[in-house]
């Protein structure tokens, strides 16, 4: 059984609905602040798509239990387009996978759903700095699905900033064993206000490093490899080219490749 809530911030259900491979939820009020969009599913494993709003559109994640997904405002709100989440209609919708979505070749990354801390929602990015704590530099920005990158700020420019910070990394995790053999970079592109990258290094969960060469350009920028198991990868030992701008920055990572466990036709693990 899958059921979506909404709970306000003492934890009021405000709404909810259940279904058995599917269900969505149609909330009629404007949302509050520190209300919080559930989706519950029984499995400790379960391939979904899920959408937690009309305007984000869905990805196909991996649940480990369940999703929780705070609902932004104010200044975490303006990484998110205008009319997301906003007004006194909304419309949430997730359904269980089929075995052959979830076996086939794909950007194993996105997902327009992830948030900070462990929202039991997989893929999910993070990172040891994002600038100033801002949303429109969180590492969850690397992977919305977005790849607009000629400017910085407000959606659809949301980006993963680094504070000028050398050390900087971000971590992608997938919350099982997947097969990659792709990896796409879109550096932010905002000349002459950003740097770039001229070099990274991608650690993967099975210890190898690969080190990148990377040239200045808004377009994705392809590192292919030989397919490879592994649970998480780490964009480490970022270096910026020599040009004056102290700020380059991350607009999209992507990450194709398949699910290697079997599935059954109800979506969850087998």
């Amino acid at each position: 059984m899958l059921t979506w809530k909404v709970q306000d911030a003492a934890g009021n259900t405000k709404y909810v609905a259940h279904g058995e491979r599917e269900v969505g939820l149609v909330c009629t009020t404007e949302y509050q602040e520190g209300d919080r969009i559930l989706l519950e599913q029984p499995e400790k494993g379960a391939y979904l798509w899920v959408q937690v709003d009309e305007c984000l559109g869905r990805s196909l994640v991996y649940l480990t239990g369940y999703l929780a997904f705070t609902v932004p405002f104010g200044e975490k709100h303006i990484s998110y387009a205008p009319n997301a989440f906003a007004g006194d209609r909304h419309y949430l919708f997730a359904r269980l996978a089929t075995e052959e979505e979830i076996g086939q070749y794909r950007n194993l990354a996105e997902n327009v759903n992830d948030q900070h801390g462990d929202t039991g929602c997989y893929p999910h990015a993070s990172a040891n700095v994002e600038t100033r704590g801002e949303a429109v530099f969180a590492a969850r920005n690397a992977i919305d699905g977005i790849v607009e990158n000629h400017s910085h700020g407000e959606w659809p420019y949301a980006s993963w900033g680094i504070n000028r910070r050398p050390d900087a990394c971000l971590t992608l995790e997938f919350g099982r064993e997947v097969e990659v053999d792709r990896i796409v970079l879109y550096e932010r592109a905002d000349f002459p206000h950003d740097n770039w990258w001229k070099q990274v290094t991608i650690r993967f969960s099975d210890e190898e490093r690969m080190v990148c060469p990377l040239i200045k350009t808004d377009q994705g920028q392809e590192i292919t490899f030989p397919p490879k198991r592994i649970t998480w990868l780490r964009l480490e030992e970022l270096i910026p080219s020599e040009e004056p701008s102290p700020f380059p920055a991350l607009t999209q990572l992507m990450v194709f490749g398949r699910d290697i466990r079997t599935a059954g036709s109800d979506g969850t693990v087998g």
